[in-house]
């Protein structure tokens, strides 16, 4: 598992993104498939991140100093991408994360991946024009919000996956 830090154009809103590795990362950006969990946006990159770096083994911990907050920007109209640091990952979330990512994985074991067709089959299965079955795909957030007015139940995964049809 990879973490980076994302950033949606739209709205500037940054968060995390869990993926395989950087070619999942790269083949879901590039099929429009992260969305943005404040705005829904999926025109999403990746933040400034400084890089995690430990220290040798035989060197010892300097002691913190306190430093200034940055001031946070929102951003500008000529691409300066706002900057984060990102934290190491405590080992007890990173194992947290990996038995989601099994459930996740098992769950998906029984369903039908559908793509973006996810919201025509759900509305199928709905309205009884299918028999019931979990199905797992793709939608905007606007396609949720309909299938939702609707009163369809849906939800989205967890964590990121790649399309059956992107597997190598």
């Amino acid at each position: 598992m990879i973490v980076f830090d994302l950033i949606c154009r739209d709205g500037g809103h940054q968060f995390e993104g869990w993926f395989g590795s950087s070619r999942d990362y790269e083949t879901q950006q590039q099929a429009g498939l992260i969305d943005c969990p404040s705005c829904g946006c999926n025109a999403v990159d990746k933040a400034m991140m400084a890089p995690n770096v430990g220290i040798k083994g035989n060197q010892q911990v300097p002691a913190k100093t306190a430093a200034p907050a940055a001031k946070q920007q929102s951003p500008s109209i000529d691409g300066d991408m706002p900057m984060t640091k990102a934290v190491p990952v405590p080992a007890e979330y990173q194992e947290l994360v990996g038995k989601l990512a099994k459930a996740q994985a098992k769950m998906l074991e029984q369903s039908k991946w559908v793509g973006g067709d996810f919201p025509e089959q759900a509305r199928a299965i709905h309205y009884g024009e299918k028999d019931a079955a979990p199905i797992h795909g793709t939608a905007s957030a606007d396609d949720v919000a309909e299938l939702e007015d609707e009163g369809i139940d849906v939800m989205p995964l967890p964590l990121p996956i790649t399309p059956p049809e992107a597997q190598n």
